[in-house]
């Protein structure tokens, strides 16, 4: 078993466990010990509880930008590299529902968390051909955590396998950020001939209004 292999079978047993019996009676020896894998690795890999959910986020990720999606319109881009992070999570979804009821009781873990998701974002913006430079791309990062907040808590509620309600939630915080003009495309999508969304005000003046129903918190959801 390789280390992915062996972070995978960790992170699914954590989150089967997550689901019996709550997130916050977890631990990294436990889903260890569940999933038959050896405790000195478990310990190398994942030396705390929270580098189970760190390594989770890296998973969603890494199949987020496996391809390098050359085409379409960053609206189109963002949507599915957000879908394709949702459909990891899809996996694990009763665990990750335990997690996401417990860490409003982990601000610390919360908070941590929040900071993993910011760079995961920032991925995305640059992956999609947002330009997330300078004091303009702080906005827009925050502005996407923002709209991936939202599809999140709308992922939590949606009981439909085909995730309906979720990419429908997703697609009214993108025409929302639209609006806004908070994602237009970098020059090098430019030269592609890829165009952002439209950029209808200047930057500076939505820096008040970039939340999506109060979800650009990353101090309160994990995502």
């Amino acid at each position: 078993m390789d280390t992915d292999d062996f972070d995978i079978a960790l992170v699914a047993s954590a989150l089967t466990l997550a689901e019996e019996r709550g997130w916050a009676r977890v631990s990294v020896v436990d889903a260890a010990r569940h999933a038959g894998l050896s405790l000195s690795l478990a310990r190398q890999r994942f030396p705390l509880q929270l580098s189970i959910l760190l390594r989770l986020g890296r998973m969603a990720d890494d199949v987020a930008l496996s391809d390098d999606m050359a085409g379409g319109s960053v609206r189109e881009r963002l949507f599915d590299l957000l879908m394709r992070r949702l459909d990891v999570f899809q996996q694990y979804r009763n665990g990750l529902r335990a997690v996401l009821r417990a860490l409003p009781f982990n601000p610390a873990q919360a908070v941590l968390l929040g900071g993993a998701t910011l760079e995961s974002m920032r991925w995305m913006a640059d992956a999609a051909g947002v330009e997330a430079t300078g004091p303009a791309g702080v906005v827009r990062v925050g502005a996407l955590v923002g709209v991936w907040t939202h599809a999140l808590r709308a992922w939590e509620k949606d009981e439909n396998p085909d995730m309906g309600s979720t990419m429908a939630a997703l697609d009214q915080a993108l025409d929302q950020a639209g609006r806004f003009g908070l994602f237009p495309a970098s020059a090098e999508a430019a030269e592609d001939g890829t165009t952002g969304l439209p950029d209808l005000v200047q930057t500076e003046s939505v820096q008040a209004d970039t939340s999506f129903d109060d979800t650009t918190s990353t101090t309160g959801e994990w995502s």
